[in-house]
């Protein structure tokens, strides 16, 4: 029977009948099997390749040894003293032997547990890695492999690309490849980057406990090795609650992998570990964070990592009496930054708070804090370019533009005074007037033109210093007036040189531009004089002329003092970082007590200089209007007469008896009258408005120098009425 059914299958397959066919699904899989398998052998072939072209190339344990990362970098004062030394701190050599168990029990623990299992590369973690972020839907977060690590701070950057990674792996497996494990994790440990400059345990160890690695108890092993992963935020002399917390995490990894029991992990007190102690740097580490990061756009990329010496502008005497001069007169809970220029914009000395180690966040070059009075520098600098001078009568009374109404820190009115006493006793009427009358969007481009370099506000209450500043920058503009009223450009750095003495870089004057006439930079000279002689200012005098500015901002949250004297600009400010009021402080107070002290030494050796408010006006400031405006008598110009008709000179009454316009000639248009402080308020009413600028650009060319040819100039700037 059974015969006979084989039979007749043999005799059907042979008559041609349909065989039974494997479904599609299973097809399709066994192709992918097929191609997969291929695939990813070809892969693994070009992978093992790879690695094996790596270990080929790859440097000896010797060189590997002797590599550096980073630059070393040595910050030099002007008097060629150094200041810092910055870069790599690689300290002892430490042989696998020397290294204490623990140290590398820790480091295993929290940065790689599987280092003695895994070829380079940890798959398993990779794989755990993509489940989470499966699980959890988020970002693949896979840790790198203390071979990986090695790899990525010897031989690659820290770019994020999947190119890096690739490599990096490549790079790990050829370590793992050439080199025993003993062998990897001893370079490990010599040259990872635990932070403060520090590059392995020994150096690490020598920074946070003043004694070599070698003798590394169980809590240091534990808060070096927890620095790796975030070494500026866990670092001990920066935040030490950070540090215990990371460390106590790493002896919880050492307890559940089996390096320490679980008694012994109990035993250990972290938050008992002895620090080194540190010395406050205030004194030069404001300064080299503002200058160093130049380096990158001073130097070119050619200078690579070898060793360079970068000498720069910073009077270490004029630093010490600065950081001084603040800490003596900063009111208590308070910060204090100082920044003081050279005639040439060097910069001599910057503090940019109390305490660097406490606080390295640069109030100087960073902060912006509202000026206060201090702004009116540039009011009355549009002021005086508008054609007022020192002399000009104006009236301290009430006034309200736009709703505003400004109020003088006395609470009186002085009714008509000169300009010079409005400027030296800081009235807030008459700044508020000026603005109105110049245009608010006028000073606003003063500032910009002195290199207030932050927004600037065009409202009314502008005038008074709502817009905020830095340090830096308000001084930067007080030495420009200093310097005649052309453009000053801080600098830090005077040149670079490697250390066979190869000069990289050295700096060169920039192009220095007139940004007032220099009558108008005379003027403000004198004003600013005034305040320091008998104004608010007078808490900043030294023995010698000194022209200067206070500002102090509503309830107190800000002091200001900025002046100059013998060829140095100092600005000063003092206040606290979460604005909150300081009962007493004023401009006048403690940061002019601290620009005196501080200037009585940085000028100490300097002549005494006198300063130059002589005005020499143009002639169209000096000669009736309609003169300059239409030509002398004598000159067969034409006239206006009362009602603003163009008349020929010489006729009696109508001059030639022409009321009317001459044919060709147009009338200048009218100009709408703005409120002028020499009026009082009840003849010219206020009205809110910007007007125009206090000085035409044609103008501006002609008398600063800008412009060397062309016609000459036979009339006024916009807004001086005839």
């Amino acid at each position: 029977m059974a015969e006979r059914r084989r039979g007749s299958r043999t005799a059907n397959r042979k008559r041609g009948a349909p065989s039974r066919e494997l479904p599609r699904w299973r097809i399709w899989l066994k192709r992918a099997l097929v191609w997969g398998g291929a695939l990813a052998a070809l892969l693994l072939l070009a992978l093992a390749t790879s690695v094996l072209f790596a270990s080929r190339s790859m440097p000896g344990y010797a060189t590997l040894m002797n590599s550096q990362v980073g630059q070393t970098i040595v910050v030099r004062a002007r008097d060629g003293s150094q200041i810092v030394s910055m870069g790599p701190s690689y300290g002892e050599w430490l042989h696998s032997d020397e290294i204490p168990q623990v140290m590398k029990d820790a480091m295993v623990a929290v940065e790689d547990r599987r280092f003695y299992a895994h070829p380079g590369i940890d798959p398993l973690g990779l794989l755990r890695a993509i489940y989470v972020a499966w699980r959890d839907d988020t970002p693949i977060r896979a840790t790198s492999t203390i071979s990986q690590q090695l790899a990525r701070n010897v031989f690659l950057n820290s770019n994020r690309s999947y190119d890096r990674k690739l490599r990096e792996a490549v790079l790990a497996m050829a370590l793992e490849w050439k080199f025993s494990k003993e062998q990897i994790l001893e370079l490990y440990l010599n040259k990872v980057y635990f932070g403060g400059g520090a590059y392995g345990i020994d150096s690490a160890s020598r920074r946070f406990f003043s004694h070599s690695a070698r003798e590394l108890s169980t809590a240091e092993a534990a808060i070096i090795a927890g620095l790796v992963k975030a070494p500026s935020r866990y670092s001990p002399t920066a935040d030490v609650d950070a540090a215990v917390s990371r460390a106590n995490v790493v002896l919880d990894q050492m307890r559940r992998y089996g390096a320490i029991g679980a008694s012994e992990a109990a035993a250990v007190d972290v938050s008992a570990v002895k620090l080194s102690e540190e010395e406050s740097q205030n004194s030069a580490r404001y300064f080299t964070d503002y200058v160093l990061p130049q380096l990158d756009l001073l130097l070119p990329n050619s200078a690579g990592f070898e060793p360079i010496e970068v000498w720069t502008t910073l009077d270490l005497d004029m630093q010490r009496q600065a950081a001084a001069a603040v800490e003596r007169h900063a009111p208590g809970g308070t910060q204090g930054a100082l920044v003081s220029l050279d005639r040439d914009g060097a910069i001599l000395a910057l503090i940019g708070g109390n305490d660097y180690v406490k606080s390295s966040y640069n109030r100087a070059t960073d902060a912006r804090r509202q000026p206060g009075s201090a702004w009116k520098l540039f009011v009355y600098l549009a002021a005086l370019e508008a054609g007022y001078t020192p002399d000009d009568r104006v009236n301290d009374t009430p006034v309200t533009i736009g709703g505003w109404s400004p109020r003088n820190s006395s609470g009186r009115f002085a009714g008509e005074i000169d300009l010079r006493t409005a400027f030296a006793y800081s009235i807030n009427t008459v700044a508020a007037q000026l603005g109105n009358e110049v245009g608010f969007s006028t000073v606003a481009g003063m500032a910009r033109r002195f290199g207030i370099t932050t927004p600037v506000a065009t409202n009314p209450a502008m005038v008074l210093g709502s817009s905020e500043v830095r340090v830096i920058d308000l001084t930067r503009a007080f030495a420009a007036v200093a310097a005649g009223g052309r453009s000053i450009e801080p600098y830090g750095i005077t040149r670079v040189v490697t250390s066979g003495g190869e000069v990289l870089y050295r700096h060169e004057a920039t192009r220095s531009h007139q940004l007032v006439p220099d009558y108008v930079a005379a003027g403000m000279t004198d004003l600013l004089q005034s305040a320091v002689s008998t104004g608010t200012g007078r808490a900043a005098q030294i023995g010698r002329p000194v022209a200067g500015k206070t500002g102090t901002t509503s309830s107190n949250k800000d002091g200001w003092f900025v002046g100059f004297s013998s060829g140095v600009t100092t600005g000063v400010w003092m206040g606290r970082d979460d604005a909150r009021a300081v009962p007493g402080l004023q401009g006048g107070t403690a940061p002019a007590r601290a620009f005196a002290d501080f200037m009585r030494v940085a000028v100490r050796n300097r002549p005494v200089e006198q300063f130059d408010t002589d005005l020499q006006l143009p002639e169209w400031q000096l000669e009736p209007d309609e003169e300059w405006l239409f030509g002398d008598p004598d000159d067969e110009y034409y006239y206006m007469d009362e009602q603003g008709n163009l008349i020929e000179p010489g006729g009696s009454g109508d001059r030639r008896g022409f009321p009317f316009p001459i044919e060709g000639e147009e009338l200048p248009p009218a100009e709408p009258r703005r409120q002028d402080p020499r009026v009082p308020p009840q003849q010219a009413p206020v009205r809110p408005g910007a007007g125009p600028p206090a000085a035409s650009d044609d103008f501006l060319d002609r008398a600063t120098g800008r412009q060397q040819s062309g016609p000459p100039m036979v009339q006024p700037p916009p807004g001086r009425e005839p």
